[in-house]
């Protein structure tokens, strides 16, 4: 193999293929979006969900079926999804995604798991299993500590040694070891002043010497900042196509010494190896939609969580009378994302449908409100007229589609205001009222208390209609549990002050405290805490006892009606942490168990590897914390039922801090504080404005420099606003991802369209030069255009057949 074919092997032929080497046998593989359905686009190609996908089951996304807490259901899916995958010739599923939901403003929440390591670990490693047992590459992403949206592309995320581990990483580690993950794609952002792309610490050190990942890494899309130092890291595959710009870079540093070729000859390999691990096969089965979409329907209906059901209103009977469906997502749901997971279903059932298909007394449907806020007193009169003829209101609420998105966060955790007032003046009627709330994240509700029941859709895939239906008529006895905390208020979350509000730095100075780590530390009152969910039937839980690898429990269904339980167990510090860094009990393993009414069962529960240590920073590794642990039964991080003692043997750690580390009260850490955790000074939070942009510089920073850097950024603003008034979502989200773009990106992302001279030029336009960049920019242009397209900008190869005719026009 010559230089130039190893180098070529390195980035994509295009926007979704890798490279073939014909001469040699090599293949070209496809690799799709998949994180709950496969987005395999028959068109052009795009990463955002902008253009159409063929039909696939949209299933429900990673923060519902966290809910589950069901790794072979989850594990069902992902066999599922590797089959439509291989039916399309796809090699490799760009999922699952496995971030820790640090904030609930995070606009790529419904992609992930939970807050906690443990349950993200475990569920994503059973999805990997079993897209991988069809003969598909899944992708573990996005590696690592991607946990916000704004300035993803360039934002460096500051988290101190322990936390990295103990919560950003742990998950990953988990979905490795136990999930065997082929690929692992590296995420956008810089982790402690180093992209992760390029970032030795984590590619090299942990993720292979630590961890043994025998894979390949693969870029998110347009996320190489140095294409050189990603290969050393480790690196193998940037994606998309660069029109052979980066390969140029391979080429010349291996030709100036400046890059050993047998560290290329590693990342060849590793390429080879995928290829020999994923590439199609014939013979792949046909899909069974039909199969698949009743699949999606037991997903969702496996987790719904009942996160509230006073008087026990639920399930509904005859003594529910007349009921009025109001709520446009009773017609219209919101079942899925947006952005590169977005998925074109191969059918939608609605809530609304389902509902009437049941014997309930349905007297009437209002939608109630426009989506994304709309005034309409229409809408509202009708929906209160209906509700005051009606005994009980179903009243379908939540986010819309221009709230959660990949590349833009949440401004709030509230809902929609007409949302809001329309609850409130139904609520006023004194009516019977059950909520179904749709949407990928927590949400304020401050109506909570005042509603008969609360039904937690979250984002449930295209067979969340029936299964919402058969929930709230009992057909299904719900036994979802909240994997993430609800807080009360937005002002509780640890993270809230300072979360997607800077610019150049993103500081996690609330370190271990996330999720109910630090709401249990602090005592904080929370909507419904992690681990919570409400049954139609009642668990008693007797028996526990538990040994450093286990913990055995008895539960009984004293109820009426069959239900699952899901037991969790936890470990609580020894008392003598009181003084320490540590928070007073974390997630250790945790069951899902079905039982008839009066049945007992003993589960036994295997505790998890990192149950009784922590992240020593001295030694720069995992030690076990010595002492007398406490074992927990629960059905949730609150709701403890049974309690086991556990003597654990470990060389004293030192776990100290300051006081505010030590009481948990991280909403009070200064800068001083965090620096002295870190054991460095912070970087500048804001981006510098005392010199020119450079390439490496991203265009949302042209805002208020003046002139035409203003206008640019004036004019994609205004897009992107002008899009969502004309209600695309979809569109303006997408339209702000320009923004976060450095303008190293402009060129590779292009397709070949603009060439180095190009951005130049519109460098030297944005920092006040504006006609000697114009001139250079429209020379560029022209002599860019005279110039013969090569086979690397026009090969598509989705097929032989098209490789071998575009050879043959060369």
């Amino acid at each position: 193999m010559t230089l130039a074919e190893k180098a070529s092997l390195m980035s994509g032929a295009n926007f979704w293929n890798t490279k073939p080497i014909d001469r040699l046998g090599i293949p070209s593989i496809m690799l799709t979006d998949g994180p709950h359905g496969l987005r395999k686009q028959g068109g052009a190609a795009d990463h955002l969900g902008l253009n159409a996908s063929i039909p696939a089951t949209c299933f429900p996304t990673a923060a519902t079926l966290a809910n589950s807490w069901d790794a072979t259901l989850v594990g069902r899916v992902g066999e599922a999804l590797g089959a439509e995958a291989a039916a399309e010739n796809v090699s490799v599923l760009l999922g699952p995604g496995l971030n820790i939901k640090r904030n609930p403003l995070a606009g790529r929440s419904f992609e992930y798991f939970s807050e906690d390591p443990l349950l993200s670990g475990l569920l994503a490693a059973a999805m990997i299993r079993g897209i991988q047992s069809k003969g598909v590459a899944a992708s573990a992403k996005h590696f690592a500590v991607n946990s916000q949206e704004t300035h993803r592309m360039s934002i460096d995320e500051i988290v101190d040694e322990r936390a990295l581990h103990e919560l950003y990483l742990e998950g990953f580690r988990i979905a490795i070891a136990q999930g065997g993950a082929w690929t692992v794609m590296s995420s956008y952002n810089r982790v402690n002043g180093t992209y992760a792309n390029e970032n030795l610490e984590l590619l090299s050190d942990t993720l292979r010497d630590r961890w043994g990942f025998d894979g390949l890494v693969v870029t998110d899309w347009g996320g190489n900042n140095d294409r050189v130092a990603g290969i050393v890291a480790g690196n193998a595959l940037e994606m998309p196509s660069t029109d052979g710009v980066t390969d140029r870079q391979i080429v010349a540093a291996v030709e100036a010494g400046t890059l050993d070729e047998a560290i290329l000859d590693a990342r060849v390999d590793e390429l080879l190896t995928l290829i020999d691990r994923a590439a199609p096969r014939d013979g792949a089965p046909a899909v069974d939609h039909d199969l698949h979409h009743d699949l999606a329907i037991d997903a969702a209906r496996r987790s719904i969580v009942l996160a509230a059901n006073g008087y026990g209103i639920l399930p509904l009977g005859p003594t529910a009378g007349r009921i009025a469906v109001i709520g446009d997502f009773a017609e219209t749901p919101r079942y899925q994302g947006a952005g590169s997971s977005l998925v074109n279903p191969t059918r939608v059932h609605a809530p609304l449908d389902a509902l009437r298909a049941t014997d309930l007394d349905i007297i009437g449907f209002e939608p109630g409100f426009r989506r994304r806020d709309g005034a309409s007193r229409r809408l509202r009169k009708r929906a209160l007229r209906l509700a005051e003829r009606a005994d009980t209101v179903l009243l379908f609420l939540g986010l819309d589609e221009s709230a959660e998105a990949e590349a833009v966060d949440r401004t709030h955790m509230r809902l929609a205001q007409n949302q809001l007032d329309l609850a409130g003046e139904i609520i006023a009627l004194g009516k019977r009222v059950v909520v179904v709330l749709a949407g990928g994240s927590p949400v304020e509700l401050p109506f909570a208390d005042d509603v008969d029941a609360l039904v937690l859709g979250y984002l449930g895939g295209q067979g969340l209609g029936p299964a919402v239906a058969d929930v709230l008529t009992g057909r299904a006895n719900p036994a979802g549990k909240l994997a993430e905390t609800y807080p009360l208020r937005y002002d509780d979350v640890p993270s809230a002050a300072s979360f997607s509000r800077t610019e150049a730095t993103s500081e996690h100075r609330e370190s271990i405290y996330l999720g109910y780590r630090y709401y249990d530390k602090v005592g904080a009152p929370v909507r419904y805490p992690f681990g919570h969910g409400l049954s139609y039937t009642t668990f008693e839980y007797s028996d526990l006892s538990a040994d450093a690898r286990s913990a055995r429990v008895t539960v009984t269904n004293t109820g009426a009606v069959a239900g699952d339980e899901i037991v969790q167990v936890y470990a609580e510090a020894p008392r003598a942490a009181a003084g320490q860094v540590r928070a007073p009990r974390e997630l250790a393993g945790f069951a899902r168990v079905g039982l008839a009414p009066g049945e007992s069962a003993t589960v036994e529960i295997a505790l998890g590897e990192r149950a009784f240590q922590v992240f020593d920073t001295g030694a720069h590794d995992w030690r076990v914390a010595p002492g007398e642990y406490a074992v927990l039964a629960g059905a949730s991080s609150r709701d403890i039922r049974s309690r086991a003692t556990v003597a654990i043997a470990g060389e004293p750690v030192d776990l100290v801090g300051s006081a505010n580390y030590v009481t948990g009260h991280v909403e009070r850490v200064d800068a001083a504080e965090f620096e002295d955790l870190l054991g460095r000074p912070l970087p500048p939070a804001a981006w510098p404005t005392d010199r020119p942009l450079t390439r490496d510089d991203i265009i949302a920073q042209t805002k208020g420099r003046g002139g035409f850097a203003s206008l640019l950024h004036g004019l994609i603003e205004g897009t992107s606003r002008a899009l969502m008034a004309l209600g695309r979502p979809h569109a303006s989200n997408n339209v702000r991802f320009a923004l976060d773009l450095p303008f190293r990106s402009v060129e590779r992302m292009s397709g070949g369209a603009v060439d180095a001279a190009m951005v130049d030029g519109l460098l030297l336009m944005v920092n006040g030069r504006f006609w000697r960049g114009a001139r250079r920019t429209a020379s560029a242009w022209w002599a860019h255009r005279s110039r013969p397209a090569s086979t690397a900008q026009r090969t598509r190869p989705e097929s032989e057949a098209q490789r071998t005719r575009l050879e043959s026009e060369d």
